[in-house]
């Protein structure tokens, strides 16, 4: 099946049409600049010019910065407060006239990582962690998504929350090295183990390439490996929520026929 994968952030708005059987990209990506500020009708409309570039008809699939709740944006980080409590399902469903479903982005790098990379065919409790600017988490469950983890929030038992003492921006800013990083990236995966028992730990972002740097220091019971698929995941994965998400209730408020939405 193909479907527009779409992954929206802070500063580009990039989409590209994904074969979800295969998760390969099937057209070239294209990208728009998030407008800025990035209200709800500013960004739908941009990502009705990104539909309206691949001149697209069929599903559409977005990450989105935030934690989503039915299609309802419930937190706001990198877009407009104003966000809050709008059902982005309807309004971009709306915007370009093609049934759009949206999920928190890292929950859709992680249905990529978890159907073709690392997790693929992994039963049990798989977390998958982005060390960035902060800590994102994403969890499954004998592979089925546990959606809007928010656990690089935690508090250690230092006192301290996970991401402002572990993340990779925390170790440049204090011009740590990768051993004493490493031991507090530690502090927090076993946190993390002692919550929730996984049977796999997958690690992505940019500290996750240089994972032979701190592996050493890792002390945990459970595997743990870099994730294999990085720059496109947000957007394949969007597309596969959007395959799993068709035909569910009212992405609008007056429904349309399914056979107007026909998938390719």
């Amino acid at each position: 099946m193909r479907i527009l994968g779409v992954d929206i952030g802070g500063s580009g708005i990039k989409g590209a049409i994904v074969d979800t059987l295969t998760g390969e990209l099937v057209s070239e990506r294209h990208r728009i600049e998030t407008p800025q500020p990035a209200t709800p009708d500013a960004v739908a409309a941009v990502l009705a010019q990104l539909v309206a570039h691949f001149n697209w008809t069929g599903l559409v699939g977005c990450g989105f910065p935030a934690a989503i709740q039915h299609g309802v944006v419930r937190t706001a980080a990198n877009i407009d407060a104003s966000f809050i409590g709008t059902n982005i399902d309807r309004l971009f469903s709306a915007a370009t006239k093609c049934p759009c479903y949206n999920l928190n982005d890292a929950d859709a790098a992680g249905l990529a990582e978890i159907k073709f990379g690392e997790g693929a065919g992994q039963t049990g409790v798989v977390l998958l962690i982005t060390i960035g600017t902060g800590l994102g988490t994403v969890l499954f469950s004998d592979g089925k998504l546990i959606p809007n983890t928010e656990l690089g929030h935690i508090y250690l038992a230092n006192g301290k929350e996970a991401e402002r003492y572990a993340s990779d921006a925390v170790r440049k800013n204090e011009d740590l090295n990768w051993k004493r990083w490493g031991n507090r990236f530690n502090n927090y995966l076993t946190t993390m183990e002692k919550l929730f028992w996984p049977d796999l730990i997958l690690l992505g972002g940019g500290a996750s390439k240089k994972f032979d740097k701190f592996k050493d220091q890792l002390t945990v019971e459970a595997p743990v490996k870099p994730a294999a698929f990085l720059n496109q995941a947000g957007i394949v994965g969007a597309a596969l929520h959007a395959e799993t998400q068709y035909g569910l209730p009212a992405y609008s408020d007056s429904k349309p026929e399914q056979e107007a939405f026909a998938p390719l």
